[in-house]
């Protein structure tokens, strides 16, 4: 007889690790005696019933992929009653007593509004901007930072072969997680981000600077968050008169196989939140501090607004200087 029902969703952004994260579901849910219930196209899935249990097979040979097996996006009809009520008899009809919600702040705000219905849920963080309370780093971060610093790493052998200024914009709507880790790596001489006000006048000064002293272009990563790439490199051409060009990476950042690092991350965090599902708690996220997995009230963790360390901040504007 088949143990009590879990059901896995991933919702919103695809992050790469998402399938480490169901995979991990999955195996730790089998590993308990529970049975793991496939939840396709996030919390649309929910509405309209599009279930399916996993078996311990059903997800290998996924941990390296990236994406997400059980499909993602977001759904406008999960927001209004009559979903979230279809949602709810959903969960009913199929006898599932918990939920697993893998994804980023809008996924983990549909984790608590379940969770504040009375569903026994966990939160499981997975998005590229690295953008949510309760947790130092989310799964997709990693493999976002490593793929925008391989094209910085591209871009500049282009760059110092035309002796051309680039802008490398970067996702980041509202957060500069991933502008600022990409440039201390990739060594740009500035970044800008969401959280602070583009200094022109101190980006051209670096510029004009560099090539003062021989050298010979720039690298700018900016997060699409803190300027129109293609605005700000029109600005800088108006006050240098350097030839600017831009390199949007887009949603190229998001696909890919994810790295050794957040494959690990998603492995440990999606067999936690079974975890705590077996030990009967829930209304949690899984999160880390210090390297070690550490759980938090959904409602605390989405309070929290990260930001960007201004130590970093600092050391990125001493190395690019």
């Amino acid at each position: 007889m088949a143990g009590p029902r879990l059901a896995v969703l991933t919702s919103g952004g695809d992050a790469p690790g998402m399938n480490a994260a169901v995979r991990a579901v999955v195996r730790n849910s089998h590993y308990h005696g529970w049975e793991p219930i496939g939840v396709y196209n996030g919390f649309h899935g929910l509405i309209t019933g599009n279930l399916a249990v996993m078996d311990a097979g059903s997800v290998g040979d996924i941990i390296h992929r990236g994406g997400t097996v059980l499909r993602s996006g977001r759904s406008d009809a999960f927001t209004t009653e009559e979903g979230f009520r279809q949602a709810l008899q959903t969960l009913s009809e199929q006898q599932i007593q918990a939920v697993v919600v893998i994804g980023g702040n809008g996924s983990l705000r549909g984790a608590l509004r379940l969770a504040q219905a009375g569903v026994s849920v966990i939160g499981v963080p997975a998005t590229i901007d690295n953008d949510i309370g309760g947790t130092e780093i989310t799964i997709g971060f990693d493999t976002a930072v490593n793929t925008a610093v391989e094209a910085i790493n591209r871009i500049r052998d282009t760059a110092s072969a035309h002796d051309r200024t680039f802008i490398v914009e970067v996702m980041g709507r509202h957060s500069g997680f991933i502008a600022l880790a990409a440039a201390l790596a990739g060594g740009a001489e500035s970044v800008l981000i969401p959280e602070e006000e583009p200094d022109y006048d101190e980006i051209c000064r670096r510029i004009q600077r560099g090539y003062q002293r021989g050298k010979a272009h720039s690298i700018i990563v900016v997060a699409e968050g803190a300027a129109d790439g293609f605005q700000a490199a029109r600005e800088i051409e108006r006050r240098t008169g350097l030839e600017t060009r831009v390199t949007v990476l887009g949603h190229v950042q998001r696909g890919g196989t994810p790295t050794a690092s957040d494959r690990i991350l998603a492995s440990r965090l999606g067999a936690a939140a079974v975890d705590l599902l077996v030990e009967g708690r829930h209304g949690l996220m899984v999160g880390i501090a210090a390297g070690e997995v550490r759980p938090v009230p959904l409602a605390t963790a989405l309070a929290e607004t990260p930001r960007p360390d201004p130590a970093l901040i600092r050391l990125a504007s001493i190395l690019g200087s």
